[in-house]
């Protein structure tokens, strides 16, 4: 994969890692997509989409990048194709930044990549849980003969002891519907929450103080977000979605984050930078004085 441009088009000399609270980790990862393919490209489209992002914040009213620093890394090597040896890896890079106090933005990539980062934040931070905003629940024990499938990712983040609450569900299996019942396991249904924000405190509340996000983008209504490979009607949309996380990061500790899932479509460039967007602002959201 070519190396792509800073994250924002930010000039070198104001993107070091020495100087940057946030650290932008591109991790072109797809070994198990089920439907339609491309999360592979999903980081570089990104990082392009984000060259044409105004570096104000209209919400915050601040350049986000100067309040807290941004540095992009070099693209993780996903070449050896061996999904314990990968998340093994990604462990390893996001130890170490959580190690040099960097917030790490991990653009995926399919969703399965998020293990990897969870093991090394549970080592790092006590009290955490991992906020997951998604259309599917992923909790599947095994899927398409792995145990590893992005279908199966918050099954093994559970099984590290670290609490999942899911958010904007609207496509589970039978067993994962029996399995959240069986652990007894939060979750906030789409349909739950398309009308009003009450729902927004109960999600405060059920969240401990330190938190993980992952952000499948599929999260998102198809009308905003098509470029996924499982699209599901009556998704989230923009506003009450950054209201929220506006909310997390100002209640919680929030310590790393990954957006995933994004599988760019020729011609169409809206998703792209609706993403880069929601990335630029969530950093925002953690480097803003509150």
């Amino acid at each position: 994969m070519p190396e792509a441009a800073n994250f924002l088009g930010i000039p070198d000399d104001e993107a070091r890692y020495e100087d940057a609270r946030g650290v932008v980790v591109p991790v072109p990862w797809e070994a198990t997509v089920s439907y339609g393919a491309g999360t592979a490209k999903g980081p570089a489209a990104i990082l392009d989409a984000s060259r044409y992002v105004e570096l104000y914040d209209e919400v915050l009213r601040e350049e986000p990048y100067r309040k807290g620093g941004i540095h992009t890394a070099p693209a993780v090597d996903v070449s050896g194709g061996d999904p314990v040896a990968f998340l093994d890896g990604l462990e390893s890079v996001a130890a170490r930044l959580f190690a040099d106090g960097k917030f790490p933005m991990f653009l995926g990539g399919e969703h399965s990549l998020t293990t990897g980062p969870v093991r090394a934040a549970k080592a790092a931070f006590e009290d955490l849980s991992v906020l997951q905003l998604d259309a599917h629940a992923d909790l599947r024990e095994s899927y398409e003969g792995t145990p590893w499938s992005h279908a199966c990712v918050m099954r093994r983040v559970h099984e590290l002891g670290v609490p999942v609450v899911p958010l904007g569900i609207r496509a589970i299996s039978v067993e994962e519907a029996e399995f959240l019942q069986d652990e007894d396991m939060p979750v906030f249904w789409s349909h739950r929450i398309a009308h009003g924000e009450e729902w927004m405190d109960t999600v405060l509340n059920t969240l401990s103080e330190t938190v993980y996000i992952t952000f499948d983008v599929d999260y998102f209504d198809p009308a905003l977000i098509p470029a996924t490979g499982t699209p599901e009607p009556g998704g989230g949309f923009w506003h009450e979605t950054m209201r929220f996380l506006g909310y997390v990061f100002q209640d919680k500790n929030v310590v790393g984050m990954d957006v995933v899932e994004l599988a760019p479509i020729e011609g169409l460039h809206a998703p792209d930078f609706v993403i880069a967007r929601l990335v630029h602002r969530c950093l925002g959201y953690r480097f803003h004085e509150w």
